[in-house]
């Protein structure tokens, strides 16, 4: 690849980004070549239009090159709002669509026939596949990976970051080393294990010195092309998983961004490169001409670390000297912490996270004109990193109502609460339950200021709003997760805002399954509605309170016994990579550049699935090689019967519950309960784990344990389940008349299940 390859597609960056949002810069400028498509000779494609016939500008092709002037030719008219376009003896070719005046985003397309309608590729016509439709959330179960430590699906686009020489990452394991296609590889393992939907780390542009994880935000608009391979485009990563019928979970960053700035924020950088590897070098970095930084550090380039890393936070921040960042786009306060004060809420929490001014309007309109078009390529829902360092009335007032015209769109959020009791230390203002619910008091509504001078008034509202919220007590209750005796009463949603968040309680509390589980007993009425919880025992960041920093430590007969409770209970599971072979138990789960990546709890895991994996279903499975092995592990066996049991009844999904004694006595025993007359679903779950129980005043009728298949009559309302095992359980699902039932055994009995 040539220089000027490089900045004919920066400019075209910088066209397309004004326009249409996001933009895949990694399209334009790869010049391997590729396998072709099946037995078609050249590129065909077709574009579905309402607005009559689109130009088609193209450039970059192979094996000769030919392009065109923009805007190019027109498209040839198909019928039904189609339109096509052929490119004979080219076996790969860059374009873009120009329907009057607007642009799609630049793509490239390899040999073969190739259809495009909203924004999305395909490899089928519009008459051979649907639209995705979202649905509920509760209904899946979700995986969650670092993209770039789960599977390289192409080592071409391996990276190193500019302090992995620090770190001790060899050439063999570079931070950046999984990407989208070894996703797309091996998304038939993470259905194989029964789940439907992938939570991903950040995929916009990055740049800190440690920027593998994602978190270190560059430019909101553009996905980072470290991520991205010719056929492997974050699009292509969506459409596939939609195709398997899985869902895709962006995790997005509104808090903060990296400290080199952020492309429209704070313009300072651009990264210019001739291959991807050059983006391991600092070098990559240029100071962008005429910028702030430009003038008011003409020497930047000549400093050394420290002096670089003080001038950009002085741009971003005008923290040292006055007149910089004259938009307002960054928070001024540098000291970080202020845990449990208003100060958690607008100080930069670490060097590398520097605070955004979300009370800003015009950033809010930013933020949010940028991740709908996220939305728009078909993300499913979004995880909010470092949510409770944003206000809720700042979110309530200017960012979650944006996301109200996606039907099923969710978000849920990251309210990091390392604390036992549910009411965090700063209290409700910073507690995962609290920003569940919209402002209910009228102090709080309608008061959002939309220009950009109120931006102030909106910062002192913001930190007014944590101060009055900053009590030990409850403002609300809700008994939306709780059944009335054992019957199911439709939701009460006037109070929610239509986001969640992750249990952080539950998950500081997941010592062992019984602790959480009467964790979340005390805390639920707290919630506008539990059953959207997203419940993890681990993850990236943090394992539970008793061993914090390394990955779950608790023992395989623990972490089968907690999967039980997830799965069951109410909430929606989620499982971080490795977890089903207890991958790098023990290992301190993160230390920056200080230590190798594989002595860390983000080690790459794709050495466990080497080999070939169909999936038929969730839960149902072809394999061979090291993935086969991966998959038969014992906490596999059990996640996969686990899913498939969730799958089959709608109560564990959707249900609400009791465990009062008038109708349960046990342990870990309860009700669940979900009901949906326009659905046809009436679905009644009777649930123990790791003991005993009895079931009272329950309808008569058949129940079946969707464990084993035991079948029990009921007459006299009663159902008894005796004692079993540590991490075994039973699930009697109601199948007499009137209810959703299941027909027998579900899954494949394990090593706990059985």
């Amino acid at each position: 690849m040539t220089k000027v390859k490089k900045l004919i597609a920066l400019m075209l960056v910088v066209c397309i980004a004004a326009t249409v949002g996001i933009v895949s810069v990694s399209a334009a400028t790869v010049d391997e070549d590729e396998s072709v498509q099946a037995d078609y000779n050249g590129i065909k494609v077709h574009v579905y239009s309402e607005d009559g016939a689109p130009n088609i500008y193209y450039w970059n092709s192979l094996p000769q090159n030919i392009s065109t002037d923009y805007p190019g030719p027109k498209m040839t008219a198909e019928g039904d709002n189609s339109y096509g376009y052929t490119f004979s003896n080219v076996t790969k070719i860059n374009m873009m669509f120009v329907t009057n005046g607007t642009q799609s985003a630049e793509t490239t397309r390899n040999s073969g026939e190739w259809w495009y309608k909203n924004g999305r590729w395909s490899s089928k016509s519009w008459t051979e596949t649907q639209d995705w439709e979202r649905a509920d959330l509760r209904e899946d179960s979700i995986y969650f990976v670092i993209t770039t430590r789960f599977y390289d699906g192409d080592t071409g686009n391996n990276v190193h970051c500019w302090e992995d020489q620090k770190a001790n990452n060899p050439d063999s394991d570079p931070a950046w080393r999984g990407d989208f296609k070894g996703l797309i590889d091996k998304l038939d393992y993470i259905k194989a294990l029964g789940f439907s939907a992938i939570w991903i780390t950040p995929v916009v542009t990055n740049a800190s010195g440690y920027d593998y994880h994602g978190y270190h935000a560059l430019d909101f608009t553009t996905v980072d092309v470290r991520y991205e391979s010719d056929g492997a485009t974050y699009q292509d990563l969506i459409d596939a998983a939609h195709e398997k019928g899985m869902k895709v979970i962006q995790d997005v960053v509104w808090n903060h961004t990296g400290n080199f700035g952020e492309s429209t924020l704070c313009p300072m950088f651009t990264k210019e490169y001739n291959t991807i590897q050059d983006l391991g070098s600092t070098d990559c970095m240029k100071v962008i001409e005429g910028s702030d930084l430009d003038k008011s550090y003409p020497n930047y380039d000549s400093l050394n670390g420290d002096a670089q890393f003080q001038a950009r936070l002085d741009i971003m921040q005008s923290i040292h000297t006055s007149g910089h960042d004259t938009n307002e786009t960054y928070h001024r306060e540098t000291s970080g912490g202020g845990w449990g004060q208003p100060l958690e809420q607008y100080a930069s929490i670490e060097g590398d996270c520097r605070d955004i001014n979300t009370e800003n309007p015009e950033v809010a309109k930013y933020i949010n004109d940028t991740y709908t078009d996220y939305v728009d390529m078909g993300v499913d829902a979004f995880r909010l990193d470092t949510e409770k360092h944003i206000n809720r009335w700042t979110l309530n007032s200017a960012y979650f109502p944006t996301y109200d015209k996606y039907e099923n769109f969710y978000i849920f959020g990251e309210v990091c609460a390392r604390w036992s009791e549910f009411i965090n230390e700063g209290g409700q203002s910073d507690s995962p339950f609290f920003y569940t619910w919209k402002e209910t008091d009228s102090a709080w509504q309608n008061n959002w200021g939309t220009n950009f001078s109120d931006w102030e008034t909106n910062f002192a509202n913001s930190k007014a709003h944590y101060s009055k919220y900053n009590t030990k007590t409850v403002s609300e209750k809700s008994n939306n997760a709780f059944l009335n005796g054992i019957s199911y009463h439709t939701p009460d949603y006037s109070k929610a805002n239509g986001t969640g968040v992750i249990d952080f309680t539950m998950h500081w509390n997941f010592e062992n399954a019984n602790k959480a589980y009467n964790t979340a007993l005390g805390e639920d009425s707290a919630f506008n509605d539990s059953t959207w919880n997203v419940v993890y025992v681990d993850s990236h960041d943090y394992a539970p309170d008793f061993c914090s920093k390394v990955r779950y430590t608790g023992g395989t007969q623990a972490w089968a016994e907690n999967m039980d409770l997830m799965f069951t209970f109410r909430g929606i599971p989620c499982i971080y990579y490795g977890s089903e072979v207890e991958f790098a138990k023990g290992q301190v789960i993160d230390v920056g550049p200080n230590s190798p990546l594989s002595a860390t709890g983000r080690a790459y895991f794709g050495d466990y699935l080497e080999g070939n994996v169909t999936a038929t279903d969730f839960g149902k499975y072809t394999a061979s090689g090291k993935v086969a092995e991966t998959l038969s592990s014992p906490l596999s066996v059990h996640l996969q019967q686990l899913n498939q049991i969730r799958r089959a009844v709608p109560a564990l999904q959707k249900g609400q519950y009791t465990t009062d004694n008038q109708y349960v006595s046990g342990n870990m025993a309860f009700i669940r309960r979900y009901t949906n007359a326009s659905e046809g679903v009436d679905s009644l779950a009777l649930v123990t784990i790791s003991g005993g129980a009895t079931f009272k005043n329950i309808p008569n009728g058949k129940y079946i344990d969707a464990v084993t298949g035991d079948v029990k009559n009921v007459t006299n309302g009663t159902l008894t389940v005796g004692s079993v095992g540590t991490a075994n359980m039973r699930c009697y699902v109601a199948c007499g008349a009137g209810f959703t039932g299941i027909d027998g055994k579900i899954g494949t009995n394990g090593t706990y299940l059985k």
